[in-house]
């Protein structure tokens, strides 16, 4: 068995995960979430969809990439388009998964560190943002927007910078007596393939995520390599920065404050993961989001469309952070 820590959760899997690292996980603590992946429970071994379900979920109305169903209030089913399934029960206590090729291991990976501890996070009353965060003087920075917005790119930037980073992709916030808390996520960074040449000068500079898929050219930026740094440790929330549309006529970027009532649409705009959740779950969802906008700075970042003045905006950002400490 392998033990693995993510997102604040304990993990216990029966194989390794790519991409997670064991040196990571706290033995003294209990295991949070149980982890079979290639495995399947007998009473759930049907290749058609539950016609039982409490409640469906489609991406799209044809050919979706995810189909998810609520068979109970401690069991979720997940399906993807191109095979990957996952069982959920007992509130994430217990994760099954399995595929078919040529899909790997790798595949599910991918799926279960993001969407699927995702939703656990949720099932557990976890606020979760689609957000990359780094650490800048003790404090977290998040970057914060939908696929393709710049944030695995902004936070790549900052690790290239020596900063240490928490999370890519997924923001996982636990409320303290003052500030949210984002728990560290996983020590890479995946980044698709403009971005790495952005960034580094060539794709094949980082190697592919899934080196086994014919088409996915997702790659990773590996933290535990020499040089840069992955945040072990929970660090509060200072500031979340909003990516806007790239702009062309922003010689160095732009950032301004947001509004409360701007934030709190951006906000849950942003959440990660947002569906099948039951009213408890929304209930605790908004309440955790109040408090989030009293606590934490808000920020529009409008990048500019050229690649090459990332730099100025990584300056602009961290004399941002100097003015948070001056208020």
């Amino acid at each position: 068995m392998y033990r693995y820590r993510a997102y604040g959760l304990e993990l216990l899997a029966n194989t390794v995960i790519p991409g997670l690292a064991t040196a990571n996980a706290n033995r003294d603590r209990p295991v949070d979430v149980k982890i079979r992946l290639a495995d399947w429970p007998t009473d759930f071994d049907t290749p058609d969809p539950p016609d039982w379900a409490d409640d469906w979920y489609t991406s799209a109305p044809i050919n979706p990439n995810l189909q998810a169903w609520r068979l109970s209030e401690d069991i979720y089913w997940f399906r993807y388009r191109d095979g990957a399934e996952f069982l959920l029960q007992k509130q994430g206590q217990v994760v099954w998964g399995r595929w078919y090729e040529p899909l790997t291991r790798a595949d599910a990976a991918t799926y279960l560190l993001g969407p699927i501890l995702g939703f656990i996070l949720r099932w557990r009353g976890v606020i979760c943002l689609h957000a990359s965060a780094v650490v800048v003087e003790d404090r977290a920075i998040a970057f914060v927007g939908q696929a393709g917005a710049g944030k695995s790119t902004t936070a790549a930037a900052f690790a290239s910078r020596g900063y240490p980073v928490l999370t890519d992709d997924v923001l996982a916030l636990q409320p303290g007596k003052s500030s949210f808390w984002v728990q560290p996520a996983y020590p890479a960074l995946r980044l698709w393939s403009s971005a790495v040449i952005a960034l580094f000068g060539a794709e094949t500079a980082l190697p592919r995520l899934v080196p086994t898929h014919p088409t996915w050219d997702k790659r990773y930026l590996d933290l535990t390599q020499p040089s840069y740094q992955f945040q072990t440790q929970p660090v509060p929330l200072a500031c979340l920065y909003f990516l806007e549309p790239r702009q062309a006529q922003l010689p160095q970027g732009k950032i301004t404050p947001m509004t409360a009532p701007a934030g709190a649409i951006a906000l849950i705009t942003n959440t990660y993961t947002n569906y099948l959740l039951n009213k408890s779950m929304r209930a605790a969802e908004f309440q955790h989001l109040g408090q989030l906008l009293q606590t934490v700075a808000l920020r529009q970042l409008h990048p500019h469309s050229d690649p090459q003045n990332l730099p100025f905006l990584l300056q602009s950002i961290l004399q941002d952070c100097q003015k948070l400490d001056q208020n």
